[in-house]
């Protein structure tokens, strides 16, 4: 255990260390979300015809490149904030998503837009990790959930801003410029902000830093990882899944009038920030973050029900029900918080930094889960066969969740000055 006063900061220093990582989670969302708002207007730009089979395939190879670039920079983002320090993360990777934002408005073909999106993926996997990680370290133990609550509502709230500035320019080519203006502007905030002084002391320690590898060296510790990003999945079912593809379920729970995705998605995303706020006020309030797990958890399960059998209702409606299942999945702010805690100093970045961008990762596993089980109800009809997939995905994402969540520590009051033993 280590103990020293360097590990604490001034007021200020630590204001600031939050308002920088909210803003930088900010833009960083808003370039996230960002592609699939533009998919289509800007691969039509690029000279694919609508309706076209290629349409999709292009667009499914962009952001599968992006996902690839975030698996890669979460690990390698990762090892870096344990090795080098969080500010160089947090910074580097707003700087090298900010670059590819603006590489992106500039692309004339799909090779050089994969190529942009790979890299802005690699920038977008650090910022998170590294934010959360240095909010959790520099504030106290009984205050840091709303430290990193700050960090997480602001920051979704860019997939909000992002479908506003699409909607309000038209013009997908500025709407990355904006999103790299917004990330180099926000480097001129970083004078003031601190590195974390329990990564500094930690740095004397003769313990081996971000080897990410001993996470798959000692039985004990490999469970506690995959617990910390199995407990992430019912968001990213929610949002990669029934969200995204709100217009195909809207029509086979029989609803009248055009459901547009982005829209869905800005309802989604204005759900989870309320959500990441509840979740943080009650986690204060309960002092007990498991708790207000299995509370929205079970709320997740529930809601997913109500969406799924939301037969006949309004285009308004099936909305409002895309909020609340943003709001009942608003927990990643809890997730992420968790991860941070269930590990020692020498090792907090790294696992902070891989776990979301393992549960982002795990999207496509999840969309092909529930295509295989939508083939299975193939005989139910394709409407049914839809909804009925979506229940069945959905029961056993909240299950696993709900298992894995079983078997970690309670965190709210741990302390954190610490390293882990290799």
């Amino acid at each position: 255990m280590i103990k020293t006063p360097e590990t604490a900061l001034s007021s200020r220093s630590v204001n600031a260390v939050v308002l920088v990582a909210a803003l930088g989670y900010f833009v960083d969302i808003y370039d996230l979300l960002l592609f699939g708002i533009v998919r289509v207007p800007s691969l039509l730009s690029l000279g694919y015809e609508k309706g076209s089979p290629l349409l999709t395939e292009k667009g499914e190879f962009l952001i599968n490149m992006q996902m690839l670039g975030m698996l890669i920079g979460g690990i390698l983002w990762g090892i870096i904030g344990d090795k080098r320090g969080r500010l160089s993360v947090l910074f580097g990777s707003i700087f090298l998503y900010s670059i590819a934002n603006i590489a992106n408005g500039m692309v004339n073909s799909v090779e050089a837009y994969a190529t942009w999106r790979f890299i802005a993926g690699i920038g977008l996997a650090g910022e998170l990790g590294a934010g959360i990680t240095l909010v959790a370290e520099v504030m106290p133990k009984e205050k840091r959930g709303i430290g990193t609550m700050i960090v997480a509502s602001v920051g979704l709230t860019g997939a909000v801003v992002a479908n506003l500035v699409y909607r309000l320019s038209g013009d997908w080519r500025m709407c990355y410029y904006i999103g790299g203006g917004l990330g180099l502007a926000l480097l001129l905030l970083r004078i003031g902000v601190s590195e974390s002084g329990m990564f500094k002391t930690a740095q004397t320690e003769n313990v081996s830093k971000g080897n990410f590898l001993a996470l798959f060296s000692n039985t004990k510790r490999l469970s506690k990882y995959l617990r910390c990003i199995l407990i992430g999945l019912p968001t990213w079912f929610v949002i990669g899944v029934l969200v995204t593809f709100s217009p195909e379920f809207a029509k086979a729970l029989g609803i009248e009038g055009e459901v547009k995705g982005g829209d869905a998605i800005m309802y989604a995303y204005t759900g989870i920030v309320l959500g990441d706020l509840a979740t943080g006020a009650l986690s204060q309030v309960l002092k007990s973050r498991l708790r207000v797990m299995y509370i929205f958890l079970t709320l997740s399960a529930i809601t997913i029900i109500l969406y799924l059998n939301a037969y006949g209702v309004s285009v308004a409606t099936l909305y409002l029900l895309c909020g609340a299942l943003g709001f009942v999945t608003g927990f990643w702010v809890i997730f992420v918080t968790m991860s941070a805690e269930q590990f020692g100093t020498n090792l907090r970045a790294t696992v902070t930094t891989t776990t979301p961008n393992f549960v982002r990762g795990a999207l496509p596993l999840i969309i092909i889960f529930f295509n295989f089980c939508k083939d299975k109800l193939s005989y139910m009809g394709p409407d049914a066969a839809r909804i009925n997939a979506g229940l069945l995905v959905g029961g056993v994402i909240i299950l696993i969740s709900g298992l894995a969540l079983r078997g970690l520590k309670e965190t709210f009051h741990e302390d954190l000055n610490y390293v882990e033993q290799l």
